[in-house]
């Protein structure tokens, strides 16, 4: 099965609700092919139950959704073959070794008994496993489980892969190597829609992020046009004698046109930099005046600063380690027969 469609995902007003928690509120997604979609949102934002859907795991409740033009509920089997699917807990058997494990779940998808151990060899070796290919899984770390079942997913080389939050709890030497895998794989050809709660993972490798909370989408764009809507770079300057502090401050006010902050010590200043060619002049003014600086830097708005502006509370505000509603009403929804 090809992909034809210029877009991956296309999805309006998709609804999902249990009881009285409206999971998935009208959430909108249109992601290209060929890159990494993010949608970044705390525990609970409605995240998993969002992918469940697009994947025809779970029935939407309203709205539409296609995957390279393909209605999710009128071609279901279609829709299949296209996606792979890694969700946040591994779906391998502990009991059996990491070749058995691939070998099963190629012979699922209709390939030969040689096929079958070809392909898991290949995938072993690409995702680092080979030398743990005989050992049983429950003795792999979490990074391996998680390294494993994306090899998993990847059996049928589907044009679109769902990646739900694919390095939760790892370390982060092997999320860096989760990161180097996921871009080789948009590399090759393919799309990956991946949600997540870490910000620097959604900074590090999205084309284009949806931030989600309380299952509506609250914001859309690139990382750089998300950090932008909620102000400007802030230049941080550190003087070498606190004794120049007011005017310093007086200099800033008069040739960039903004109040400056100075910090609790007294030693360093930040001021709102909407006008980056001035910031030489500034320079220049310092060094007329005397002024001399130990440090200069300029600071970007963060993506926790955007989720912070967007919803009110950052994005580790509502983690927890518990089982949060959004997996809960997800694992005991009904799910559509596979």
């Amino acid at each position: 099965m090809t992909s034809s469609s210029e877009w991956a995902v296309e999805a309006h007003g998709l609804v999902k609700v249990f009881g009285d928690n409206r999971a998935v509120d009208g959430v909108d997604l249109s992601v290209r092919a060929g890159t990494v979609y993010g949608v970044l949102g705390p525990n609970g934002a409605g995240k998993t139950t969002t992918i469940s859907m697009l994947a025809t795991l779970l029935r939407p409740d309203g709205g539409t959704a296609t995957i390279f033009g393909h209605d999710i509920r009128k071609e279901q089997q279609v829709v299949r073959q296209l996606i792979g699917v890694t969700a946040q807990f591994a779906s391998v058997d502990e009991r059996l070794s990491a070749t058995e494990n691939l070998v099963i779940f190629s012979r699922l998808l209709g390939l030969g008994r040689a096929e079958a151990k070809r392909k898991s060899a290949e995938l072993l070796e690409e995702f680092g496993l080979t030398e743990a290919a005989s050992r049983p899984i429950a003795k792999f770390s979490g990074g391996m489980r998680r390294r494993l079942d994306l090899a998993a997913s990847l059996i049928a080389q589907p044009p679109l892969i769902f990646l739900d939050e694919p390095t939760t709890g790892l370390d982060p030497r092997t999320r860096a190597q989760m990161w180097d895998t996921i871009r080789r794989l948009v590399s090759t050809g393919s799309t990956v829609l991946l949600t997540t709660q870490y910000l620097d993972e959604a900074d590090q490798l999205a084309d284009r992020i949806a931030v989600i909370d309380s299952g509506r989408v609250v914001a859309e764009g690139t990382a750089d046009e998300l950090k932008a809507s909620v102000g400007d770079s802030s230049l941080q300057l550190r003087l070498a004698d606190p004794s120049d502090m007011e005017d310093a401050r007086r200099a800033v006010a008069a040739v960039l046109g903004v109040e400056a902050i100075v910090s609790p010590e007294g030693s360093r200043i930040t001021a709102p930099m909407r006008n980056p060619d001035a910031v030489t002049d500034l320079f220049v003014t310092f060094r007329e005046a005397g002024i001399h600086l130990t440090e200069m830097s300029v600071q970007k708005p963060t993506l926790d600063e955007v989720f912070l502006t967007l919803t009110g509370h950052g994005v580790e505000d509502e983690k927890s380690g518990a089982e949060t509603a959004d997996d809960a009403d997800a694992d005991n929804a009904e799910r559509i027969d596979a």
